[in-house]
């Protein structure tokens, strides 16, 4: 009778090895983690708050970050926890975790509502709010802000006013006004794009009420003029040449080099772009350089 052989797989030497080193560096990584993280662990809080510190001057947005919240958890009641939850949320901002340092900011806030540093957290919770979501939208899909959802934009905003109402002595109430303006542009710009989305499509009614939210609820913002060209064009498309007539005139008299008066606006973005939905897309009121660019 035929002996039946049992093959079996017998690994070499060298896989062996492998396998060994890759098991003890897992194991070191490990241990070498535990044994940092306990090394944190029992330090007086102004060493901790020392290391965060350092890790903050390098940059080291993540480390600063753990470092903070361990001194927190050891030290819940103090001035240095209260610092240094300001560090975390500042730790946050920076290295793009604009959500999370808003949840920070707003916990902050409900503790300390009368902390002599409160204006800071409204300043720095109106920025992380401007940046939310720009990370995806503006950096891989090239969008501008005004065609994003702007629920967070309008809280960034929400929070400079409060700056600039509750604190105009603040060191941050200037910088704080300075947004806003570049946040309304913003909003107005939005209302621009819409109202030039209707006038290619041919509802003249819509656009002349966009154009209309960009004078009365964003005056003096850098398309003001645009939405009076808006008006100008729908007004004419719509055979009222008496309201054509009064809008082109104001275009004349406040901006006589507004591209409209010369043909040359808007320039919508071609069909095939918008066919590709990779393509970053094209807002018309982005064709040329903004209102206050042109009338310095």
């Amino acid at each position: 009778m035929a002996h039946r052989m049992t093959s079996r797989f017998h690994p070499s030497a060298p896989l062996l090895v492998l396998l060994l080193i890759t098991v003890c560096l897992a194991i070191t990584g490990c241990g070498r983690g535990k044994a940092k993280e306990s090394a944190d662990e029992g330090l007086p809080v102004e060493q901790l708050y020392e290391k965060g510190h350092d890790q903050m001057t390098k940059a080291n947005w993540d480390g600063a970050e753990k470092t903070f919240r361990r001194l927190v958890a050891q030290y819940p009641y103090g001035p240095y926890t209260e610092q240094a939850t300001m560090e975390i949320a500042y730790a946050q901002y920076k290295s793009g975790k604009h959500d999370d340092a808003v949840s920070t900011i707003d916990r902050f806030i409900r503790t300390y509502p009368t902390h002599r540093n409160i204006a800071y957290f409204y300043y720095l919770r109106g920025l992380a709010n401007s940046n939310r979501d720009t990370v995806f939208l503006q950096r891989v899909w090239s969008l501008d802000p005004s065609r994003r959802d702007l629920s967070a934009p309008q809280q960034a905003y929400n929070d400079f006013s409060t700056v600039l109402q509750r604190y105009p002595n603040s060191r941050y109430a200037a910088d704080a006004r300075t947004r806003m303006i570049e946040l309304r542009n913003v909003f107005a710009r939005h209302e621009m794009d819409i109202s030039l989305y209707y006038m290619r499509r041919h509802a003249y009614l819509s656009a002349v009420s966009r154009a209309n939210t960009v004078l009365e609820q964003f005056p003096q913002s850098a398309y003001q003029y645009d939405a009076i060209a808006v008006l100008a064009d729908a007004y004419t498309r719509l055979g009222n040449e008496t309201l054509a007539a009064d809008a082109r005139r104001v275009l004349e008299l406040n901006d006589p080099q507004h591209p409209y008066l010369h043909g040359d606006w808007p320039k919508y973005p071609w069909a095939i772009r918008r066919l590709n939905p990779f393509a970053g897309e094209k807002s018309p009121t982005g064709n040329r350089n903004s209102q206050l660019e042109r009338r310095r």
